[in-house]
Protein backbone atom coordinates (compact mmCIF):
# COMPACT_ATOMS: atom_id res chain seq x y z
CA UNK A 1 0.00 0.00 0.00
CA UNK A 2 2.41 2.07 0.87
CA UNK A 3 4.77 1.64 -2.64
CA UNK A 4 1.32 2.72 -4.51
CA UNK A 5 0.54 6.05 -2.15
CA UNK A 6 4.11 7.02 -3.31
CA UNK A 7 3.28 6.68 -6.39
CA UNK A 8 0.13 8.41 -6.41
CA UNK A 9 1.56 11.52 -4.21
CA UNK A 10 4.40 11.60 -6.35
CA UNK A 11 1.97 11.99 -9.37
CA UNK A 12 -0.46 14.40 -8.13
CA UNK A 13 1.38 16.10 -5.09
CA UNK A 14 3.31 19.49 -6.25
CA UNK A 15 4.73 19.78 -2.45
CA UNK A 16 7.55 18.09 -0.71
CA UNK A 17 6.85 14.38 -0.04
CA UNK A 18 9.16 12.79 2.57
CA UNK A 19 9.40 8.89 3.18
CA UNK A 20 9.80 7.34 6.57
CA UNK A 21 10.57 10.41 8.22
CA UNK A 22 11.62 10.97 11.67
CA UNK A 23 9.19 12.82 14.00
CA UNK A 24 12.11 13.99 15.79
CA UNK A 25 13.14 15.82 13.07
CA UNK A 26 9.74 18.13 12.91
CA UNK A 27 8.67 18.15 17.09
CA UNK A 28 10.33 20.66 19.76
CA UNK A 29 10.66 17.94 21.95
CA UNK A 30 13.14 16.54 19.63
CA UNK A 31 11.48 12.58 19.71
CA UNK A 32 9.18 11.05 17.53
CA UNK A 33 8.91 8.15 15.53
CA UNK A 34 8.88 7.71 11.83
CA UNK A 35 6.21 9.16 9.88
CA UNK A 36 4.93 6.72 6.68
CA UNK A 37 4.78 10.08 4.62
CA UNK A 38 5.65 13.55 6.02
CA UNK A 39 4.25 15.82 2.82
CA UNK A 40 4.45 19.85 2.74
CA UNK A 41 1.76 21.01 -0.13
CA UNK A 42 2.97 24.03 -2.06
CA UNK A 43 -0.47 25.61 -1.66
CA UNK A 44 -4.17 25.18 -0.87
CA UNK A 45 -5.11 23.72 -4.14
CA UNK A 46 -2.31 21.59 -3.30
CA UNK A 47 -3.60 20.40 0.01
CA UNK A 48 -6.83 20.07 -1.84
CA UNK A 49 -5.32 17.38 -3.96
CA UNK A 50 -3.69 15.72 -0.85
CA UNK A 51 -6.28 15.19 0.64
CA UNK A 52 -8.38 13.65 -2.12
CA UNK A 53 -5.32 10.81 -2.61
CA UNK A 54 -5.75 10.63 0.92
CA UNK A 55 -9.64 9.71 0.63
CA UNK A 56 -9.61 7.96 -2.64
CA UNK A 57 -6.94 5.65 -0.95
CA UNK A 58 -8.18 5.54 2.70
CA UNK A 59 -5.12 6.98 4.02
CA UNK A 60 -4.98 8.11 7.39
CA UNK A 61 -3.58 11.36 8.19
CA UNK A 62 -2.12 14.11 10.70
CA UNK A 63 -1.72 18.02 10.62
CA UNK A 64 1.18 19.60 12.09
CA UNK A 65 1.88 22.65 12.63
CA UNK A 66 5.54 23.92 13.87
CA UNK A 67 5.61 20.50 16.14
CA UNK A 68 5.38 22.50 19.49
CA UNK A 69 2.70 21.52 21.98
CA UNK A 70 3.35 18.02 20.22
CA UNK A 71 4.19 14.24 21.97
CA UNK A 72 4.67 11.76 18.87
CA UNK A 73 5.30 8.15 20.06
CA UNK A 74 8.23 6.17 19.19
CA UNK A 75 6.28 4.18 16.64
CA UNK A 76 5.62 7.21 14.71
CA UNK A 77 2.79 7.68 12.57
CA UNK A 78 1.17 5.64 10.22
CA UNK A 79 -0.03 7.12 6.86
CA UNK A 80 0.61 10.86 5.64
CA UNK A 81 1.96 13.75 8.05
CA UNK A 82 0.78 17.13 7.23
CA UNK A 83 2.51 20.29 6.90
CA UNK A 84 1.24 23.68 6.38
CA UNK A 85 4.15 25.79 6.64
CA UNK A 86 4.19 26.51 2.75
CA UNK A 87 0.54 28.09 3.13
CA UNK A 88 2.45 31.30 4.71
CA UNK A 89 -0.03 33.79 2.98
CA UNK A 90 -1.03 37.13 5.04
CA UNK A 91 -2.81 40.46 4.01
CA UNK A 92 -4.48 43.17 5.62
CA UNK A 93 -8.17 43.52 4.89
CA UNK A 94 -10.58 46.62 5.43
CA UNK A 95 -11.77 47.91 9.06
CA UNK A 96 -8.79 46.78 11.10
CA UNK A 97 -8.65 43.20 9.93
CA UNK A 98 -6.64 40.80 8.59
CA UNK A 99 -6.42 37.15 6.58
CA UNK A 100 -3.65 35.25 7.91
CA UNK A 101 -3.13 31.57 6.32
CA UNK A 102 -1.89 28.70 8.54
CA UNK A 103 1.35 28.23 7.95
CA UNK A 104 2.40 31.54 9.26
CA UNK A 105 4.84 31.71 12.20
CA UNK A 106 3.46 33.34 15.05
CA UNK A 107 6.15 35.45 15.34
CA UNK A 108 6.53 36.40 12.06
CA UNK A 109 2.93 37.17 11.88
CA UNK A 110 3.58 39.74 15.52
CA UNK A 111 6.47 41.42 13.32
CA UNK A 112 3.98 41.98 10.07
CA UNK A 113 0.86 43.05 12.56
CA UNK A 114 3.30 45.66 13.92
CA UNK A 115 4.52 47.41 11.15
CA UNK A 116 0.44 47.13 10.01
CA UNK A 117 -0.21 48.80 13.26
CA UNK A 118 -2.81 46.57 14.38
CA UNK A 119 -2.77 46.01 18.24
CA UNK A 120 -4.53 42.94 20.13
CA UNK A 121 -2.57 39.51 19.09
CA UNK A 122 1.32 40.38 21.04
CA UNK A 123 0.96 37.69 23.17
CA UNK A 124 1.79 35.48 20.45
CA UNK A 125 4.97 36.92 20.06
CA UNK A 126 6.42 34.49 22.50
CA UNK A 127 3.89 31.33 21.90
CA UNK A 128 6.31 29.19 19.01
CA UNK A 129 4.52 27.89 16.00
CA UNK A 130 2.43 28.33 13.77
CA UNK A 131 -0.83 29.72 13.84
CA UNK A 132 -2.95 27.28 12.52
CA UNK A 133 -1.71 25.16 15.75
CA UNK A 134 -2.24 28.40 18.03
CA UNK A 135 -6.08 28.41 16.48
CA UNK A 136 -6.53 24.62 16.69
CA UNK A 137 -5.67 24.57 20.49
CA UNK A 138 -6.88 28.11 21.33
CA UNK A 139 -3.40 29.09 22.51
CA UNK A 140 -3.17 31.87 24.76
CA UNK A 141 -1.30 33.75 27.58
CA UNK A 142 -1.18 37.07 30.17
CA UNK A 143 -5.15 36.85 29.67
CA UNK A 144 -5.46 36.44 26.10
CA UNK A 145 -6.43 33.83 23.52
CA UNK A 146 -6.24 33.45 20.38
CA UNK A 147 -9.49 32.66 19.24
CA UNK A 148 -11.05 35.67 21.16
CA UNK A 149 -9.93 37.63 18.07
CA UNK A 150 -10.93 35.45 15.27
CA UNK A 151 -13.58 36.56 12.99
CA UNK A 152 -14.18 33.76 10.38
CA UNK A 153 -12.36 30.74 9.99
CA UNK A 154 -11.31 28.73 6.96
CA UNK A 155 -11.25 25.08 7.27
CA UNK A 156 -11.16 22.33 4.87
CA UNK A 157 -13.68 19.30 5.41
CA UNK A 158 -14.58 16.47 2.60
CA UNK A 159 -12.51 18.06 -0.33
CA UNK A 160 -14.80 21.22 0.09
CA UNK A 161 -13.33 25.15 1.56
CA UNK A 162 -15.92 26.36 4.36
CA UNK A 163 -15.79 29.35 6.54
CA UNK A 164 -16.98 29.81 9.90
CA UNK A 165 -17.82 32.60 12.63
CA UNK A 166 -16.86 32.69 15.61
CA UNK A 167 -20.68 32.92 17.28
CA UNK A 168 -20.17 29.21 15.35
CA UNK A 169 -17.44 28.25 17.56
CA UNK A 170 -17.65 24.92 20.23
CA UNK A 171 -14.18 26.92 21.79
CA UNK A 172 -12.52 27.49 25.10
CA UNK A 173 -9.56 27.33 27.70
CA UNK A 174 -6.52 25.24 25.22
CA UNK A 175 -9.86 23.64 22.61
CA UNK A 176 -11.25 24.51 19.55
CA UNK A 177 -14.11 21.86 18.49
CA UNK A 178 -13.52 20.93 15.04
CA UNK A 179 -14.94 17.70 12.77
CA UNK A 180 -12.63 15.20 12.27
CA UNK A 181 -10.84 15.45 9.58
CA UNK A 182 -10.92 19.23 9.58
CA UNK A 183 -8.16 20.79 8.41
CA UNK A 184 -7.93 24.91 9.71
CA UNK A 185 -6.65 26.83 6.48
CA UNK A 186 -6.66 30.52 7.52
CA UNK A 187 -8.08 32.67 10.25
CA UNK A 188 -9.66 36.33 9.77
CA UNK A 189 -9.23 38.43 12.96
CA UNK A 190 -10.45 42.01 13.53
CA UNK A 191 -8.20 43.78 15.88
CA UNK A 192 -7.24 47.52 17.24
CA UNK A 193 -5.31 50.18 15.72
CA UNK A 194 -2.37 50.53 17.86
CA UNK A 195 1.38 52.29 16.91
CA UNK A 196 4.42 49.96 16.73
CA UNK A 197 6.16 51.54 19.43
CA UNK A 198 3.31 50.34 22.16
CA UNK A 199 3.00 47.08 20.55
CA UNK A 200 6.75 46.70 20.91
CA UNK A 201 6.59 47.65 24.21
CA UNK A 202 4.52 45.19 24.96
CA UNK A 203 6.23 42.42 23.42
CA UNK A 204 9.47 43.06 25.46
CA UNK A 205 7.46 43.08 28.53
CA UNK A 206 6.29 39.62 27.62
CA UNK A 207 9.45 38.74 26.38
CA UNK A 208 11.22 39.87 29.83
CA UNK A 209 8.18 37.99 31.99
CA UNK A 210 8.96 34.39 29.87
CA UNK A 211 13.33 35.09 30.49
CA UNK A 212 12.67 34.93 34.31
CA UNK A 213 10.29 31.83 34.38
CA UNK A 214 10.19 29.51 31.22
CA UNK A 215 14.17 29.45 29.82
CA UNK A 216 14.62 25.90 30.49
CA UNK A 217 17.76 25.74 28.31
CA UNK A 218 16.61 22.18 26.86
CA UNK A 219 14.10 21.27 24.22
CA UNK A 220 10.90 21.04 25.33
CA UNK A 221 6.95 21.74 24.13
CA UNK A 222 5.80 24.62 26.34
CA UNK A 223 3.57 23.75 29.09
CA UNK A 224 2.74 20.05 29.39
CA UNK A 225 -0.32 20.17 31.31
CA UNK A 226 -3.17 22.40 31.62
CA UNK A 227 -3.68 24.70 34.63
CA UNK A 228 -6.48 22.64 36.29
CA UNK A 229 -9.89 25.22 37.45
CA UNK A 230 -8.69 27.50 40.15
CA UNK A 231 -4.94 26.60 40.28
CA UNK A 232 -1.66 26.34 38.10
CA UNK A 233 -0.22 22.79 37.30
CA UNK A 234 3.38 24.42 38.03
CA UNK A 235 2.60 24.78 41.21
CA UNK A 236 1.30 21.74 42.41
CA UNK A 237 3.80 19.77 40.32
CA UNK A 238 6.72 21.77 42.41
CA UNK A 239 4.71 21.43 45.63
CA UNK A 240 4.80 17.67 45.18
CA UNK A 241 8.44 17.82 45.65
CA UNK A 242 8.87 16.55 41.46
CA UNK A 243 10.95 19.54 40.35
CA UNK A 244 14.04 17.62 38.49
CA UNK A 245 12.39 14.79 38.72
CA UNK A 246 13.71 12.49 35.74
CA UNK A 247 13.01 9.75 33.34
CA UNK A 248 15.43 8.68 31.20
CA UNK A 249 16.12 11.43 28.68
CA UNK A 250 13.24 13.25 30.00
CA UNK A 251 13.40 15.71 33.00
CA UNK A 252 11.37 17.80 34.92
CA UNK A 253 12.52 21.30 34.35
CA UNK A 254 13.97 22.96 37.68
CA UNK A 255 13.50 26.56 36.18
CA UNK A 256 9.39 25.66 35.36
CA UNK A 257 7.86 22.45 36.98
CA UNK A 258 5.43 22.49 34.02
CA UNK A 259 7.95 21.96 31.37
CA UNK A 260 9.55 18.94 30.54
CA UNK A 261 12.81 18.28 29.24
CA UNK A 262 15.03 16.45 26.78
CA UNK A 263 18.30 16.84 28.55
CA UNK A 264 19.41 14.28 25.88
CA UNK A 265 18.82 10.89 24.42
CA UNK A 266 15.40 11.28 25.52
CA UNK A 267 12.43 9.27 23.46
CA UNK A 268 8.69 9.83 24.06
CA UNK A 269 8.46 7.00 26.14
CA UNK A 270 10.35 8.77 28.85
CA UNK A 271 8.02 11.58 28.66
CA UNK A 272 5.07 9.43 29.02
CA UNK A 273 6.68 7.47 31.67
CA UNK A 274 7.28 10.92 33.96
CA UNK A 275 4.21 11.96 32.72
CA UNK A 276 2.47 9.68 34.33
CA UNK A 277 4.11 9.43 37.36
CA UNK A 278 3.80 13.43 37.98
CA UNK A 279 -0.34 12.68 37.52
CA UNK A 280 -0.11 9.76 39.64
CA UNK A 281 2.09 11.56 42.25
CA UNK A 282 -0.51 14.73 41.93
CA UNK A 283 -3.19 12.90 41.97
CA UNK A 284 -2.39 11.15 45.09
CA UNK A 285 -1.11 14.12 47.55
CA UNK A 286 -3.81 16.26 46.06
CA UNK A 287 -6.66 14.88 44.86
CA UNK A 288 -6.07 17.10 41.69
CA UNK A 289 -6.00 15.41 38.44
CA UNK A 290 -3.99 16.88 35.82
CA UNK A 291 -4.77 16.71 32.25
CA UNK A 292 -1.97 17.00 29.09
CA UNK A 293 -1.99 20.60 27.19
CA UNK A 294 0.31 18.79 24.49
CA UNK A 295 -0.80 16.45 22.13
CA UNK A 296 -0.23 12.97 22.25
CA UNK A 297 -0.40 11.32 18.86
CA UNK A 298 1.07 8.32 16.85
CA UNK A 299 2.17 4.22 17.37
CA UNK A 300 3.83 2.98 20.44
Amino acid sequence: MTDDLFVALRARVRGEILRNEPMARHTSLKVGGPADFFVTPADRDDLQELMAVATETGTPFFVVGGGFNLLVRDGGIRGVVISLTRLADRERLTENRVRVEAGVANRELVRFLMQEGLAGLEFLDGIPGSIGGALAMNAGAHGGSVLDRVEELVTLHDGRLRRTRRDEFDYGYRFLRLIPGEIIVEGTFRLEAGTEREMGARVEELWLQRAISQKVGYPNAGSFFKNPEGGTAWRLIADCGLRGAVEGGAQVSEVHSNFLVNRGGATAGDFLALAARIKEEVKRKTGTSLEEEVRIVGEP
